[in-house]
């Protein structure tokens, strides 16, 4: 299967999904391609003097092959810490897929692969009739899931698959991150989840590895994109 892009979508916030995406764009540069990552949309961003700048898109940008300018990887940034669409109510920020698109096109006509992180959950508002989801719907994007591995993950994992799938969307598989080194019968939800889930898992990252070390555990997921 070759696929150009992909769209890293998550089960909740502050689950993993910069950390997946950044191992999986270690990944792909080792199996030989020339690949950068998006952030459409950041909020939480702080001010520099290259303007706002997001810690998740620096994350991609310096994962990907080469430096690109900062305004294509993270196009819409946002200051406040909330969920898009209040953040951009409250900076007088209109969110449209039209400027997201024009540097979705930047990149991917100047790299192999693009791997597009996605914010928050897979139906986080973006605005009045848009969520995070259309982005991977109008861009005909399919998906990967990042499954936050702690308390809960299961049913998190399920309505998640299941939504992305009635939505249209492929979901290629899913990526399991050990959020919580703690997490009890770890190994026992991992087999659960592999059983119940519509996707085959694609890797499993360990908890406290560095996303150029943690690559190694999405090779399946990169030849999924290969």
């Amino acid at each position: 299967m070759n696929q150009a892009a992909v769209f890293i979508a998550g089960t909740d916030t502050g689950i993993g999904k910069t950390h997946a995406a950044c191992a999986l764009l270690h990944a792909l540069r080792a199996a030989g391609y020339n690949t950068c990552g998006m952030k459409p949309v950041a909020s939480g961003c702080t001010p520099t003097p290259q303007g706002l700048c997001n810690d998740d898109a620096l994350a991609l940008q310096a994962a990907s092959s080469s430096l690109l300018p900062y305004e294509w990887i993270n196009p819409i940034a946002l200051s406040e810490p909330l969920a898009p669409h209040l953040a951009a109510a409250h900076e007088g920020v209109e969110i449209s897929l039209a400027p997201l698109r024009h540097a979705f096109d930047q990149l991917i006509g100047s790299h192999q692969r693009v791997v597009v992180e996605g914010v928050g959950g897979w139906l986080v508002p973006l605005a009045p009739g848009l969520s995070a989801a259309d982005i991977a719907k109008q861009w005909e994007l399919p998906v990967i899931l990042v499954v936050g591995l702690r308390l809960g993950c299961i049913n998190h994992a399920l309505l998640s698959a299941r939504v992305i799938e009635a939505d249209g969307c492929q979901l290629l598989g899913w990526i399991g991150n050990v959020i919580d080194p703690d997490m009890l019968a770890l190994d026992e939800n991992l087999a659960t989840l592999r059983e119940l889930m519509p996707a085959p898992c694609l890797g499993v990252l360990p908890h406290g590895v560095a996303p150029k070390q943690a690559a190694i555990h999405l090779q399946t997921a990169a030849a999924t994109l290969g």
